[in-house]
């Protein structure tokens, strides 16, 4: 894939669920059986969101709740037919898309 595409993120607890499965590894399988390109999950050291509780990883002791974020490029016709069904999905986090250029993709 070159040229114009969409960027995916989503921001979420770590310990957020969904059917049984943590919730970012349930969005991984999904978004693969959909036929999504690749995703990213990147786990977060410290952050907040719109209830302003502090997760860190420097208290791992007390927080199992760090932040996880997936990223996904991917061209617009994939990803706007499940944005709905993301958000529906992701209940307390973030969800959001911008329009990106992908220069060079390692599958050639």
């Amino acid at each position: 894939m070159q040229g114009k595409a969409t960027l995916l993120k989503v921001y979420l607890g770590e310990s957020e669920r969904y059917k049984n499965k943590p919730l970012y590894q349930y969005l991984v399988h999904w978004l693969k059986e959909k036929g999504i390109g690749g995703v990213t999950v990147c786990r977060g050291i410290e952050g907040y969101g719109a209830d302003k509780v502090l997760h860190s990883a420097r208290f791992l002791e007390l927080s199992s709740d760090l932040p996880i974020t997936l990223e996904i490029v991917e061209v617009a016709e994939k990803i706007d037919p499940l944005i709905q069904e993301i958000c529906a999905m992701v209940p307390k986090g973030l969800v959001l898309t911008s329009d990106v250029h992908v220069y060079k993709h390692g599958k050639e």
